[in-house]
């Protein structure tokens, strides 16, 4: 059994009030540093500075001409200036820049330090030039959670201030969680358009599979039809447009999913003591896949959302390993054959519902025949993605048979769990609707 320590973040929005003397001590440090972030930007960009090397070249200047704004405010600056600069050089890179410098729009008022600031008494209380003020909140179960739970308030306190009344903080608390793995003990993570399929290895031997239909791509195409009827033969700047725009929830909906089917994931890798192990698709494989595609393919594949599914799982208490899918699916796993194409396949199961209702949803499977077997496309990737990381040459092959046991795969909806075993008549014989073709037992 191996450890490892793992370091979790969590950030807190927390919805402030600021009486008087605080709104004008807020306001006294936006204007200059907006002027001063400005500066360190451009400076950035033309020289690829450090922090280091603008705290050298500015520092001195700036507590000449804004002695009343606080040392470490101006630190937090240079972390600013240097994140915008690297943020444009990559926006640049990639052609997605419409200006030759970044402009400086909105500030954010960094205290780089916990001495500067504080939580007490119900209030925030930050240091400025005119004392130490307070910055009224309300109740909040997120920040009391993280504050009594054993998580750490990191040093960096954020500030938005809009000259109002409200200011928002943002806070961020730190937890080292000790995570505990056995190399052997696999969940094999594949994120498809519609489903994530996961392969389970226990001691190198393939055990189970399931496939969380999420209906991801269903929902993108649906969002999709929707804006486009919306704004037909309207600007999207209107504001009777905006206004039914802002009101559709896809983003919600995507995250609602993602959220489920990331805890599901978390909670298999724990009763496991596994690794997790995903399939990585980076942005510049989503261009080359979009690549001479039409529209309406482009928008899919750029709101494939394995990477936010990345970013939940690796950040979770669990071991992640990123491998990468290149040809995971175009080798049988168990022949070590190459599969030249997969044929869509329909099927429906019988699903019941929370209320004990019963409801026939259709399942699209790519399926190939390899020496007299049928093989789906989206489990051969997650088996292949688990084999890379247990394979020591990386080599994506199955070896012999351990066993002359099955291996089913099992449909789980992510909003209710794994569903009810029910038998369905399919093609003259009666299958579990929560089964696919069985797939022979190996060990690496």
């Amino acid at each position: 059994m191996d450890q490892l320590f793992k370091v979790l973040r969590r950030t807190v929005v927390l919805e402030c009030y600021a009486n008087k003397i605080a709104r004008e001590a807020l306001r006294d440090i936006v204007e200059p540093l907006k002027t001063m972030i400005g500066e360190m930007v451009e400076y950035a960009l033309e020289h690829n500075a450090s922090q280091k090397t603008l705290h050298r070249v500015f520092y001195e200047r700036y507590r000449r001409e804004y002695p009343w704004i606080p040392t470490r405010v101006i630190k937090g600056a240079y972390r600013d200036a240097v994140r915008r600069a690297k943020s444009f050089r990559e926006r640049l890179k990639k052609g997605r820049a419409h200006t030759r410098k970044p402009e400086v729009r909105r500030v954010t008022i960094v205290y780089s330090d916990n001495q500067d600031w504080k939580i007490e008494n119900g209030c925030l209380k930050i240091r400025t030039h005119r004392g130490w003020v307070e910055l009224k909140y309300g109740n909040n179960k997120q920040l009391h959670r993280y504050l009594y739970g054993g998580w750490i308030p990191s040093s960096e306190l954020k500030l938005k201030a809009d000259g109002g009344r409200r200011v928002l903080a943002y806070i961020t608390f730190v937890k080292v969680y000790p995570v505990f793995y056995d190399k052997r003990n696999v969940i094999a993570v594949d994120g498809n358009e519609n489903n994530i399929t996961i392969a389970i290895f226990r001691n190198s031997v393939l055990v189970e599979v399931i496939r969380i239909e999420t209906g991801l791509g269903r929902i993108v195409i649906a969002y999709a039809v929707r804006r486009k009827r919306m704004s037909k033969g309207k600007s999207t700047k209107t504001r009777e447009v905006k206004k039914k725009l802002r009101k559709l929830r896809e983003g919600d909906r995507k995250k609602d999913v993602l959220y489920k089917v990331a805890n599901f994931i978390e909670e298999l890798a724990r009763e496991n003591n596994a690794v997790v192990v995903i399939g990585d698709i980076s942005e510049d494989d989503k261009e080359k896949m979009s690549e001479n595609k039409s529209r309406k393919l482009r928008h899919r594949i750029h709101q494939w959302s394995v990477a936010t599914l990345i970013k939940l799982l690796e950040d979770r208490p669990v071991h992640v390993v990123r491998v990468s899918e290149r040809g995971s699916s175009s080798v049988d796993p168990f022949t070590g054959k190459r599969i030249d194409g997969y044929s869509p396949l329909v099927i429906r199961t019988a699903v019941r519902g929370a209320n004990g209702r019963y409801k026939v949803v259709k399942v699209v499977l790519r399926v190939a025949y390899v020496d007299g077997r049928i093989v789906e496309r989206d489990v051969v990737g997650a088996i292949n993605i688990g084999l890379k990381y247990l394979s020591s040459d990386g080599s994506p092959m199955a070896l012999g048979s351990t066993g002359a046991h099955e291996v089913w795969v099992k449909l789980v909806n992510p909003h209710q769990g794994p569903t009810p075993l029910t038998e369905i008549p399919l093609a003259g014989k009666r299958l579990n609707h929560n089964t696919v073709e069985p797939y022979p037992s190996w060990s690496s």
